[in-house]
């Protein structure tokens, strides 16, 4: 059974195992709030459960501690940095915050990131901007590692490539966070921990038949696009525009053969003010949503939603109830914080 742990401690109590690995204190209380957040949307492969990966690249020195990102080119509305290795989640918040403000000088930010290190949840930077009257687009890619084969092959080319948009509404903001292949790495990893099986044949081994065994993925298997076999065009082209964004923006990516985990991200932000308007563009937002939520469903079925709403409503009753944490990991964040120094939050 899982526990519950208040989402102000577990921010609070990650953010000081992170100081001890050497993150000064605002860069700590930003991947401390982003991964929690991940966890209140229920997003749990990318919440605390990287919290332990993270420390370990820190203590390796492969995600640099202390600095800040190199500007490499700026033009105005558009600019390009080297994250130089630092902490991905914090890097990407900095980028959007700086994208959102050159949308406010020009109607359009965009920050281009290379050298950046993983970073986590995408749907976990998008949604203050919106409720801010922004709409924010953030997508990664890692140059050094692969996962998803090219629609019609088996072997691995490209990583499973999300992107997220926060869409501003007179209420609640559509966030979108999907990925271009149809499973994540994250996911097979966790199967292969539990000995599950996959919900389908999301995957294909090293010799093309698909599968639901994320075994595969040690043996030379591959995650399948978005749309599988049959679809699969479709996410394969979306990795590809999202590489394009990322890594060729960026100038930096898998033609450079990098190692490492890491990633590319590219950050958009518009400002609808300097385009049709803000009350227009809410105009029509507001009526696209109650569109899709008046559309009439089979019998029984349940109602309509739009993107992010039931992440929203997840992140509602974890704020009231408390983040529900799987018994595996509240051990493996305890055994952390035993060894750090640092205890563990109690449960309830």
């Amino acid at each position: 059974m899982s526990e519950t742990h208040n989402a102000s401690a577990l921010s609070s109590w990650a953010a000081a195992i992170l100081e001890r690995v050497g993150l000064e204190p605002p860069v700590a209380a930003v991947v401390a709030d982003r991964l929690v957040a991940a966890d209140l949307y229920g997003f749990d492969t990318h919440g605390l459960a990287l919290l332990p990966a993270y420390v370990g690249e820190l203590e390796a020195g492969k995600m640099t501690a202390r600095g800040e990102p190199e500007t490499i080119s700026d033009f105005g509305a558009v600019a390009v940095w080297d994250a130089k290795r630092l902490p991905g989640v914090w890097t990407t918040h900095l980028a959007v915050v700086e994208a959102c403000k050159r949308a406010d000088r020009f109607g359009l930010g965009s920050v281009a990131l290379h050298h950046s290190h993983h970073i986590a949840c995408l749907a976990a930077f998008v949604e203050e901007p919106a409720r801010n009257g922004k709409l924010v687009f953030v997508m990664t890619s890692d140059p050094g590692g692969c996962h998803v084969a090219p629609f019609g092959g088996t072997t691995r080319v490209m990583t499973p490539n999300p992107l997220a948009a926060g869409i501003p509404t007179s209420g609640d903001p559509i966030l979108i966070d999907i990925s271009s292949s149809i499973t994540t790495a994250a996911k097979c990893d966790r199967a292969i921990a539990t000995g599950t099986k996959l919900p389908g044949q999301w995957l294909l081994d090293k010799d093309g038949r698909p599968t639901d065994d994320a075994g595969v993925m040690k043996a030379g298997g591959s995650i399948l696009p978005t749309g599988g076999v049959d679809h699969g065009h479709k996410g394969y082209a979306l990795g590809i525009l999202v590489e394009t964004l990322t890594q060729g923006l960026a100038g930096f990516g898998r033609a450079d053969k990098p190692t490492g985990w890491g990633a590319c991200v590219q950050v958009l932000a518009f400002n609808p003010e300097a385009f049709g308007g803000r009350e227009n563009f809410t105009r029509q937002l507001d009526w696209l949503v109650q569109a899709c939520h008046a559309s009439a469903v089979p019998a029984g079925a349940p109602p309509v939603r739009v993107p992010g709403e039931a992440s929203l409503k997840n992140k509602a009753r974890a704020l009231a109830n408390g983040i529900a944490l799987a018994p595996a990991l509240a051990s493996s964040l305890d055994a952390l914080g035993q060894r750090l120094g640092s205890a563990f939050p109690r449960a309830g």
